[in-house]
């Protein structure tokens, strides 16, 4: 056990947990549980967003990678980055502008309520359970290389944390935390970045040789060599990364935070500079530990060099830390990287916990005839259940590397959630059929794809060899999705279809010009 990281690690504990307990004096209504009253600025929500976004699949999964593969952790990092002016151009402000809590908002303003929400709710926990298997899984290993507890105690612990954020304080807590874990984070990671040159003497070329020369790959390692081996898995990896994002309900809710379209273009644009400056920091924290790491054989499995790295693949950026700056720099960043998942855990969480209670809950079950008390009480109930749901797939996936899981969540999301969330805004034939329809075909295929792909089929369900080659499917499954939205839509002649397309020009207009978006309440 490593005391001077334990006691850094408590401290940050200690102090989000006092700002849950403020917070939860704020958080008296479901639109201060799921939004935070509307009230976050644009500069403090961009700094969120960075909190949210940069998970653990980020910072220990592509650093990983980077340790691992070299030069091909590039691809994630660039992939991810640029499906951010996307959102920019095409969803921040129109999102904001149609929605008020969750992505069936959107997808339901002119389309039929009851069936839309029923599916997006469905398509919403699929993509928010993926992703919470990445948090898990790198929160399990990180808590057990810090105590020395087993894997299991670890990630129950963490579960239980998590609940006592989102149920006590909601978006407000959730909010908070993510913005003072984004400094954190980036702090660390530059301070990190100039301790590895330093090891160097500011040689950079002398870094990346050394690199090279422990890697299994060699100078290969500076180029595409392994995850481009084969075109297709790379190419449908990258349509993943960017699309995806704009698929995922706990980035998309972070919109319904601000008070107006012009602050969610800025929180846009202000996560997009850092996120875009911090990826390149991190693929060089990875090859920074590929070529300093050898040289210390005690962070290694009995101590052999080039074999498993102590507490797991996602680890290398941690013992990257006590190699530069000791227990210190040790518990500085893992107090990080528990904070990453946890502000990322808690607004998965907050997401799958508004898809059942507002969605199907309020909306579908109930009509709307819900009590304030009731919303809050239903809220709480469904953030504790994703909560052991989330413990129950960390413990099932926990030898999986954290980046590739992301991307199989991705996969889910780009396949599913993009198609409709894009088709319902701009297109003006689409209907509540084609929307069902569509959505259903991307979201059916992708997770089938997925089972039967060699990261599911293989390694975790141990058959031999996978009915499908690839691991990442949304090549296939994102295309399908939006020609079956749209074929479906055009063939559509029923009564629904025709309110459907004639609801489109009001959708346009409150689009626009956010006549009508609820007020802020804080």
């Amino acid at each position: 056990m490593n005391t001077q990281a334990i006691l850094i690690f408590a401290a940050f504990v200690l102090v989000t947990l006092g700002i849950t307990y403020w917070a939860s004096s704020r958080t008296r209504s479901s639109s201060d549980f799921y939004t935070a009253g509307g009230g976050i600025t644009g500069t403090q929500n961009g700094l969120a967003i960075v909190g949210d976004y940069m998970s653990a699949a980020t910072l220990l999964g592509i650093s990983s990678l980077a340790f691992t593969n070299g030069f091909d952790s590039l691809l994630y990092a660039v992939c991810a980055f640029m499906g951010w002016p996307i959102i920019m151009f095409l969803i921040a402000e129109r999102l904001r502008n149609l929605g008020r809590y969750t992505l069936s908002d959107i997808v339901s303003y002119r389309l039929d309520e009851r069936s839309t929400r029923i599916f997006t709710a469905i398509s919403s926990l699929t993509v928010v359970l993926f992703y919470l298997i990445v948090q898990m899984v790198g929160a399990g290993q990180l808590v057990q290389l810090l105590f020395g507890i087993d894997y299991t105690y670890a990630v129950v612990a963490v579960g239980l944390l998590m609940m006592v954020y989102v149920v006590v304080g909601g978006m407000v807590a959730t909010t908070w935390v993510q913005i003072i874990k984004a400094i954190l984070m980036m702090g660390n990671g530059f301070l990190m970045a100039g301790l590895a040159l330093y090891y160097f003497n500011f040689d950079f070329s002398a870094l990346v040789s050394a690199a090279a020369e422990h890697h299994q790959a060699g100078e290969a390692m500076k180029g595409p060599w392994k995850l481009m081996a084969d075109p297709f898995s790379g190419l449908s990896l990258a349509v993943s990364l960017v699309f995806g994002i704009a698929g995922l309900p706990h980035i998309m809710m972070r919109f319904f935070t601000v008070p107006d379209a012009r602050a969610a273009r800025k929180s846009v644009f202000v996560a997009t500079g850092l996120m875009g400056v911090f990826f390149v920091v991190i693929c060089f924290l990875g090859l920074s530990a590929m070529a300093i790491l050898p040289k210390f054989p005690e962070f290694y499995v009995d101590g052999k060099v080039g074999g498993m790295v102590l507490g797991g693949s996602n680890m290398p950026i941690m013992h990257l830390a006590t190699a530069l700056g000791g227990n210190l720099l040790f518990g500085l960043l893992a107090a990080v990287s528990f904070a990453t998942i946890l502000a990322v855990v808690s607004g998965l969480t907050l997401a799958g916990a508004s898809a059942v209670a507002h969605d199907l809950y309020a909306k579908v079950i109930r009509r709307d005839d819900v009590t304030p008390s009731q919303a809050m009480r239903v809220n709480r109930l469904a953030s504790i259940g994703i909560g052991f749901v989330a413990i129950f797939l960390g413990l099932l996936f926990r030898d999986q590397n954290v980046a590739f899981l992301v991307a199989l969540a991705f996969s889910i999301a780009a396949s599913a959630n993009f198609p409709v969330l894009l088709m319902s805004m701009y297109c003006r034939d689409v209907t509540t059929r084609g929307v069902i329809f569509g959505g259903m075909a991307g979201l059916l295929v992708a997770l089938g794809l997925v089972i039967l792909s060699p990261a599911v089929w293989v390694r975790i369900l141990g058959f031999s060899e996978a009915i499908f080659p690839y691991d990442f499917p949304t090549l296939i499954s994102m295309p399908l999705a939006f020609i079956t939205i749209y074929l479906v839509s055009k063939l559509d002649r029923s009564s629904r279809a025709s309110q459907d397309r004639a609801g489109f020009d009001a959708q346009q207009v409150r689009a626009e010009t956010a006549v009508g978006i609820a007020a802020v309440s804080h």
